[in-house]
């Protein structure tokens, strides 16, 4: 297994893993395409050999709120910003509940904290918020920022 970061050649496999969310919730190969050219260094790849099994992808900004404009503008990202944000946590499902997905959450937050970043924001449906909690992430409620996907997601925060 090993952590890296992407390149325009993982963006088929990115696409491709990202059917982990239901339709209205995923991006599309389109808006991968924008976000590595914008933030690849910001998309953390777990590789089992040549198989992408697990990403995590966010991009960097002196905003404190996760918002859905974040979703769809890479262009909107600002390498010197003091937030980095999680847009999405996606692991195969066949190698769920192996710890994966906590070792690139981990991973971001080592990122960050090296970065002098003052921390992370995600957003995550309600059953998800005793996962993140264990990453240090505190719920801050219902976010009014972000319906992204007709969803009602819990805004959480990890400051340093």
């Amino acid at each position: 297994m090993k952590i890296t970061y992407a390149e325009e050649k993982d963006i088929a496999a990115i696409a491709a893993s990202a059917a982990c969310f239901p339709p209205a919730e995923a991006a599309t190969e389109q808006e991968f395409v924008e976000r590595i050219k914008y933030y690849s260094n910001h998309f953390w790849l777990l590789y089992d050999a040549d198989k992408l099994i697990a990403f995590v992808d966010g991009f960097v900004t002196d905003e404190p709120d996760l918002t859905d404009a974040m979703y769809e503008n890479a262009c909107m990202h600002n390498e010197n910003g003091a937030w980095q944000m999680i847009f999405g946590v996606n692991t195969l499902p066949e190698y769920r509940k192996r710890g994966y997905a906590g070792e690139l959450i981990r991973r971001a937050i080592a990122d960050a904290r090296q970065q002098g970043r003052k921390g992370l924001v995600l957003t995550c449906k309600e059953r998800l918020i005793a996962y993140y909690a264990k990453f240090g992430f505190v719920d801050e409620g219902v976010s009014e920022k972000s319906t992204h996907g007709n969803v009602r997601w819990h805004q959480m925060r990890l400051t340093f």
